[in-house]
């Protein structure tokens, strides 16, 4: 079904901390220099801070008093229980706390503060308010029933709870079950072989699931700051499956955990390691061309190959390139980069050298605060108020299995995000080769998420335009990961799209169509138009020069 999207709705890019935040870090004395400049106005202005002070006074007697001025938000689902409407006490309780939001946020958008201090402190009081919220204590309705049900064992199950997170998960609260899922058990069980393994990455080739298959292989790059499986799953959402299913020779790489040796792994080394990985396709397949795709960080790499290859005079090598939630254009309008300035990036690129690698775990917290009631006070209100373990989610689980960054990368992404190189010829060297994207004029099918807190969707949108050749792009209706794990049959999924892309993602919008479903069967299309002619399929995986090295999912996905 395909129909226009509503007009009067324009789908904002998400604002909050995002890929450039996660990789800088936010340093806790910025945070603390922006709540002495919020002190500071008020004690400057105590005739200003009184009037919003009387404000929010007035405010709370009529509260008292049984009026209700404001109504969380719709999708908001912390206050859904009914005691928060029906009981008189808990009725006012919420309210004073919407009151006091309202006033909090109105006294610093109409203060005479700068616009950027302006957005710095909108964005430390939404935190701030998060963690306040009358949800996370121990009055919640929720966790005053739950005391009363289990006779006060779900207090001394919470408190258990928070020791072993404090102790084991960097002091945040556990996402999932972590004895739930076992990688080449539950997880990443579609067959196959290493084919090939280097000091980077090892090539999975998988075991073909059709009777014919298209002459051109297809190569998955994954994101160097997670681990591959999140394209394999579970048979259900296997994107690596659906590809094996509909003829495609389906190769994936998966990087190396790295440690303190490899700190001098730059972004020059996953170029050469992919070109290394592609040529194996070529010689094992008997394909003069491969199929690439790309996600997150997987798509820079991709790109840059493409760049360096175009330089070579060798992109004949690559028939497509597709690019999923994957950043070229790193400009990102958003309050937490109003934090990053050169002080903090020569800071995040240090403490990395001098560790030689940024730690998974550093990330995670990062990624964690992007979404604070999703992934840190939903779970915080679950395992520690209501004493449950966290159920098991094999997305949160990959989400969980972080890897680290060698220092080099990470100061090559640190670059990236600061300079924009990609946006000018020859901005960014990769491999001693200049990088000119429109010189890349391989096919490109480009996907973003309308929810993408990490990758904003208007930024991916103007990645797709820097490439040169045929560009595609379509906006799904999730978010980072869900934008990938698209599978056919979801019902709740859809996407847009507008075969004329203009330089402003505004006007692409408006006059985009809706497509009810999966974004899949129309990238199936399009990438098997790609593929070369269809033939019978080779049971067997690897070759004479290549031969099996051992079961999929290899070794390198089980370091920690």
């Amino acid at each position: 079904m395909r129909d226009k999207p509503a007009k009067h709705i324009y789908p904002t890019p998400a604002t909050y901390i995002n890929a450039q935040s996660a990789i800088t870090g936010l340093r806790s004395r910025d945070l603390l220099s922006t709540l002495r400049t919020v002190a500071l106005q008020g004690l400057k202005h105590p005739v200003y801070t009184a009037r919003h002070a009387l404000a929010l006074g007035g405010q709370l007697g009529r509260v008292m008093l049984g009026e209700t001025p404001h109504q969380p938000h719709p999708h908001d689902s912390r206050f859904s229980d009914p005691t928060w409407s029906h009981n008189p006490l808990y009725r006012r309780g919420l309210q004073a706390y919407l009151s006091w939001q309202h006033q909090v946020r109105d006294w610093i958008d109409h203060s005479d503060l700068p616009e950027d201090d302006r957005s710095r402190a909108q964005f430390i009081f939404s935190l701030l308010n998060d963690a306040l919220a009358p949800t996370n204590t121990l009055f919640n309705p929720l966790a005053v029933k739950e005391l009363f049900n289990t006779g006060g064992s779900s207090v001394v199950k919470g408190l258990s709870h928070m020791l072993d997170d404090f102790m084991h998960n960097n002091g945040l609260p556990s996402q999932t079950t972590k004895d739930a899922f076992e990688i080449g058990r539950t997880l990443a069980v579609t067959p196959g072989a290493v084919v090939f393994r280097n000091e980077l990455l090892e090539l999975i080739q998988y075991s073909p699931m059709s009777e014919k298959q298209y002459a051109r292989p297809l190569l998955i790059v994954p994101p160097q700051i997670n681990k591959f499986y999140i394209f394999d799953l579970s048979p259900s959402n296997s994107f690596v499956q659906y590809a094996l299913k509909n003829g495609l020779q389906t190769f994936i790489i998966s990087w190396r955990n790295p440690d303190v040796r490899h700190r001098e792994w730059g972004l020059s080394s996953y170029v050469q390691a992919t070109e290394e990985a592609m040529n194996v396709c070529r010689a094992i397949t008997g394909a003069r061309e491969v199929n690439l795709v790309g996600a997150c960080a997987g798509g820079l790499t991709i790109a840059a190959l493409q760049g360096h290859l175009q330089a070579k005079r060798q992109l004949r090598r690559v028939s497509s390139a597709s690019y999923l939630v994957s950043l070229l254009d790193s400009q990102i309008e958003s309050p937490a980069t109003l934090f990053i300035d050169e002080q903090t990036l020569e800071s995040a690129k240090r403490r990395s050298y001098q560790r030689g690698v940024l730690d998974g775990g550093e990330l995670a917290k990062v990624f964690a605060w992007m979404r604070p009631n999703d992934l840190i006070w939903t779970y915080w209100v679950n395992n520690y108020l209501l004493g449950k373990a966290p159920p098991p989610f094999d997305i949160l689980y990959w989400n969980n299995d972080s890897t680290r960054l060698p220092a080099a990368l990470h100061g090559d992404l640190l670059d990236f995000f600061k300079h924009n190189p990609l946006t000018h010829p020859g901005g960014l060297e990769v491999c001693g080769t200049p990088i000119d994207l429109q010189k890349v004029t391989v096919d490109s099918f480009s996907v973003a998420g309308i929810n993408d807190h990490i990758t904003p969707w208007d930024v991916v949108y103007r990645s797709a335009l820097l490439l040169g050749g045929d560009r595609r792009f379509l906006l799904a209706n999730s978010g980072h990961v869900q934008s990938i794990l698209c599978p056919p049959g979801n019902p709740k999924a859809n996407f847009v799209e507008n075969g004329k892309l203009s330089s402003d993602p505004r006007a692409w919008f408006y006059d985009a169509q809706r497509t009810d479903g999966s974004w899949w069967p129309s990238w199936l299309s399009w990438i098997q138009e790609r593929s070369g002619t269809q033939r019978a399929t080779l049971p067997a995986v690897g070759n004479q020069n290549y031969p099996p090295m051992e079961a999929a999912p290899g070794t390198y996905v089980r370091v920690r």
